[in-house]
């Protein structure tokens, strides 16, 4: 688990579950306004102090304490504070292969779920998410911890989700998702308005207009979050953050941590932190897994 202050009393705390596979982040105290970005993961989280402006695929949200967020793996969102309070939050990130797991084993589903809205207004769950998260950040484990989480999720799965086929999860323009493509096979080298304008057989403006309508943010945000994504997964395996930036696309190492300060909440060192423990517990185990 790691755990660090900042300005004005912040506070920010972060833990990744090996039983459950997931990462627990706690935040306390945080001014921070978050851009707008996506993940690849599912955010399931709560606010406990402070009121928040959401912006969920270009529709607003009032968000306040006792909700419940539920964040889709792609679907872009931006935030920030309204009533001068510092917000304290929590959330769980569960990845897709995690997801759709569960949801094989409680829908006998093959496809992977989507939540039909982003806020839950008072929600009831909230308390027992409170109680699985702290769970997660103390470190516990066994029979008790698991049950909340999978007694939770089905919840979440049947009141909240639905599930769509592969075919029909991205209703993108045939060119919009054409630069996705290329911007994730070119995370790492330098693009251009021209380049991407080429591959969509656009013009750059009518590039920067199709692209930012069909995943609400511009192709450099995008392009932003894929490199943010692949510094995670470097950072997960050890690697140095001096390397992982130079790999990931970005300038240098105080660019990398910049973005992923903004995006994500922590720093690179913070977020690479919390596998630490998981690092030193596998080495010697064979790797036949």
């Amino acid at each position: 688990m790691e755990r660090t202050g900042e300005n004005r009393g912040e506070l920010r705390t972060a833990r990744y579950d090996p039983e459950l596979m997931v990462e627990a982040y706690q935040f306390q105290g945080v001014m921070q306004a978050f851009p707008g970005h996506f993940h690849e993961h599912y955010v399931v989280g709560f606010i406990e102090r402070g009121k928040r402006n959401l912006r969920y695929m270009g529709q607003d949200y009032l968000t306040a304490p006792g909700d419940l967020l539920l964040f889709n793996p792609g679907d872009n969102h931006a935030c920030e504070g309204l009533d001068g309070q510092p917000l304290d939050y929590r959330c769980i990130n569960i990845g897709p292969d995690v997801m759709k797991k569960a949801a094989q084993e409680m829908n006998s589903s093959d496809t992977l779920p989507v939540f039909r809205q982003p806020v839950v207004f008072h929600c009831e769950l909230v308390s027992d998410l409170r109680e699985l998260h702290m769970m997660i950040l103390r470190g516990e484990s066994g029979v008790q911890k698991e049950e909340r989480f999978y007694l939770l999720l089905e919840q979440l799965l049947r009141n909240y989700a639905e599930s769509i086929s592969p075919t029909a999860e991205d209703a993108r323009r045939a060119e919009v998702r054409e630069v996705c493509d290329y911007l994730a096979e070119h995370l790492g080298e330098p693009v251009s308005l021209d380049t991407l304008g080429a591959v969509a057989g656009l013009s750059k403006y009518h590039l920067l207009r199709a692209f930012t309508k069909g995943t609400g943010i511009t192709p450099y945000s995008y392009l932003e979050t894929l490199r943010i994504d692949h510094a995670k997964a470097m950072l997960k395996r050890g690697i140095s953050v001096a390397v992982v930036a130079q790999e990931s696309g970005f300038s240098d190492q105080s660019h990398l941590t910049n973005a992923f300060k903004r995006f994500i909440g922590l720093t690179p060192g913070q977020y690479q932190q919390i596998f630490a423990g998981e690092d030193e517990k596998n080495k010697g185990e064979p790797d036949d897994k």
